[in-house]
């Protein structure tokens, strides 16, 4: 069975769904048959790379709510993800464009890390003290090296504007064409979509459900014909 998400590196529920995702593959019986691969999505897909903002004040224009309140929403999301396990950053985050990061994810599945380099992408990004947007691709290649990529592999990814770049907005199509205006956004074996962070238990009964419900392979009747198997293969005989 195969389990997409659609995600963003600034999307802190992001971060806390894929925790609670997580937890109920971890209990599933049949996790070892269970791929997941992480697909792009951006929240400010417009934002230019150097338009970094403090998160606070992002929330506050984007929301029209004072910082005060944009604070105690922080704090609120602090405490889901440490319920989680997870470390967040109440205060002095800051918010930017998320396109090089997606691109280099996609690198990063190409060579079986991506999963690797989305979490620590989310660590830094919501537990660090050192901003993930201010300090430039450096930043990303010392992660990539972290989740056992090469640095020159991933700085030539970085250097190319156009490297994985078709790949990011496939990924965005494939979600407008499913239906997502939002993430997380799970899919399940292109049979059930789950929107939002939702309780472990919730993402428990899905895995149960569509893996129950996958249709066995029905074979044809068209009678006996050659075949190799463990044993080897038919001789053809003369008739």
């Amino acid at each position: 069975m195969r389990v997409e998400i659609w995600s963003d590196i600034a999307c802190p529920w992001c971060y806390v769904g894929k925790a609670r995702f997580e937890k109920a593959l971890d209990a599933f019986p049949h996790r070892d048959q269970v791929e997941v691969v992480h697909r792009s999505f951006e929240l400010e897909p417009g934002r230019a790379k150097g338009d970094v903002t403090p998160v606070l004040t992002m929330l506050s224009k984007k929301y029209g709510m004072s910082e005060a309140q944009a604070q105690a929403g922080e704090d609120n999301l602090g405490a889901q993800a440490a319920a989680e396990g997870l470390d967040y950053r109440t205060r002095d985050r800051d918010h930017g464009n998320t396109f090089d990061m997606h691109r280099l994810l996609h690198f990063a599945k190409e060579r079986g890390r991506q999963d690797e380099l989305i979490q620590l992408l989310y660590r830094a990004n919501f537990a660090e003290e050192r901003s993930l947007f201010v300090e430039g691709d450096e930043r990303l290649v010392e992660l990539a090296v972290e989740a056992g990529l090469e640095a020159d592999d991933a700085r030539k990814v970085l250097a190319d504007p156009a490297a994985y770049a078709d790949e990011v907005r496939a990924d965005e199509a494939e979600a407008a064409q499913l239906g997502a205006n939002g993430v997380p956004f799970f899919v399940l074996d292109r049979a059930y979509g789950i929107s939002g962070a939702q309780p472990a238990e919730v993402f428990a009964q899905a895995l149960t459900q569509a893996w129950g419900e996958r249709s066995p392979l029905k074979l044809v009747d068209q009678g006996d014909a050659e075949a190799c198997g463990p044993d080897g293969c038919a001789v053809p005989q003369q008739h």
